[in-house]
This record gives structure tokens, sequence and C-alpha cells, in this order.
């Protein structure tokens, strides 16, 4: 892949033909890469999805992006621990604000936590992980991963609910792709992460009421530990967390990890 507008926002970007997990490889070489460090392929053989789901694409189809977030407050604390709740969604805003231009006939939002749509179909999801620490009062890290479906074409798409950015009238050609979506994404995940650090969560917030698709949405949120919510999705408090307004009772919960269908679809 030829990234040069990626590599002049990268703090290090590494470039791999082909990899097993993008996460896996950045959190193993965690304790000697600098903040916003970022690797990529775009042949990823053992991909992880969010609740352990596997995901793998054929080589050249797709982009698997890993980037390191040392986040550190202005006062140079380490930021706290349930703040880190909100790094997912501030990169699932970063993709779809990077996404929307390519394909600018289209509506691009995002499903919480960090799936990003193109009319209602899958084309990036996201997965956080968190890397252990140096020492107990060293700042935290997370890994960012993200998968971004390029140029499948659509008898190639694993599920009905996925398409790629091909198939949306990208405004670029094929082999452009790669750099522009890498490029446009680390450079909103640069800014949002900075004016969260120094203002907190109220500029993800409004972007999350512009663009994430979930809210006003009847959902069906299966947890964790197996159980199904059945609600009418209400914000996302102040800790990321989506909160759901249960059919049942009217009780309102809000959920930090989950599964999200949104019933209209189906």
């Amino acid at each position: 892949m030829h990234l040069p507008r990626s590599a002049a926002l990268a703090s290090s970007l590494t470039v791999l033909d082909e990899c097993g997990s993008t996460n896996s490889e950045l959190v193993a070489r965690a304790a000697v890469s600098p903040d916003f460090a970022v690797l990529v392929t775009d042949s990823q053989t053992s991909g992880r999805g969010r609740l352990g789901r596997e995901w793998v694409a054929p080589p050249g189809r797709t982009i698997a992006i890993s980037v390191l977030l040392r986040p550190v407050q202005p006062d140079g604390s380490p930021l706290r621990i349930e703040q880190f709740g909100w790094l997912p969604l501030i990169a699932g805003l970063a993709m779809t604000r990077a996404i929307a231009p390519i394909v600018p006939a289209h509506n691009v939002t995002l499903k919480w936590p960090n799936d990003v749509q193109v009319d209602g179909l899958k084309v990036s999801g996201l997965l956080a992980e968190l890397v252990g620490q140096a020492a107990p009062d060293a700042p935290g890290a997370v890994v960012m991963g993200a998968g971004v479906n390029l140029t499948f074409e659509a008898a190639e798409l694993p599920t009905s609910a996925a398409t790629s950015l091909s198939l949306n009238d990208a405004v670029m050609p094929a082999d452009e792709l790669a750099d522009a979506v890498l490029s446009g994404y680390l450079e909103e995940l640069r800014r949002l992460v900075d004016d969260f650090l120094q203002h907190g969560s109220g500029g993800a917030e409004s972007l999350i009421a512009e663009l994430c698709s979930t809210l006003g949405q009847r959902v069906r949120v299966e947890l964790p530990g197996g159980d199904m919510l059945l609600g009418t999705a209400v914000d996302v408090d102040e800790s990321g967390r989506l909160r759901v307004r249960d059919s049942k009772d009217g009780a309102v919960q809000a959920v930090a990890a989950g599964d999200v269908t949104h019933l209209r679809y189906e």
C-alpha cells in the first residue's frame, strides 16, 4: 500500500503485507511504540470483532488499522479509567467523519458503539483493547483497531448487512481508497482525542447527537452475559454508555457494552 498522506500524520507508520491481527501486533509492540503509532495491513488473517467474533477478509479488499493512544490530560495526569469508555466512541465518530466525504451521495452514520454504516449497512467496525500499564501510576494506553471494507464486490460481502466503499460511488479510484480512509481517520482521530483531553466529552456528545443513528431508535441489545434488552435508545451518558428505556417497565438502563440491533431494519 502506498500511504503518503497517512505517513505524514502518524508518529510512526508500520505497513505489513500480512498480519494475523493488527491489534495483537500493536499490543505486542506497545512498550516500545510512541503515542499515535499506527500499524496497518490489507491482509488480516485472524482479526477479531466485538464479543470475540472472528473478522477475516480477502487480501486487498479491506484495510485493517490499529492506533496506539496514550491519553494524558493537559495537566500531565493520566486519563481516569472511567473516561476510557469514550475512546471507542470517539474513534467511531472519527471514522464516520473520514468516510462521509468519500461517499458524499450516501448517508454515513455511527451505530453505537462503533459500527460505521453507509445507508444502514456496515462498512467499518472498531475494537478497543486496553494495554497493560508499566507501573500503577503510569498513563494508561489503548490500541484502537478498525477495519474498513474498501473494494468488496456485492457477491463477496460476508453478510447482507455489510457494504463497501466501492459499492457506494466512492469519489476516488480503488488504489487511492486506503490512503484516503486512513489519512482522514487519523486526522479526525487526532483532532477529536485532543479536544476530548482538553475539554472533556462535550464536543463528542454533540457529534454523537448529530451522527449516531442509534439514538431515538427502537433497539434490541444483546448484553455480554447473554441477556436481551428491548427498548428505545434515549441518549449517551457522561461515560459514553448508551441509555436505553426498557419497553417493559420504562426504566432507563445504561449499557456499557452490547450488540445493538436497530429494530427498524428487521
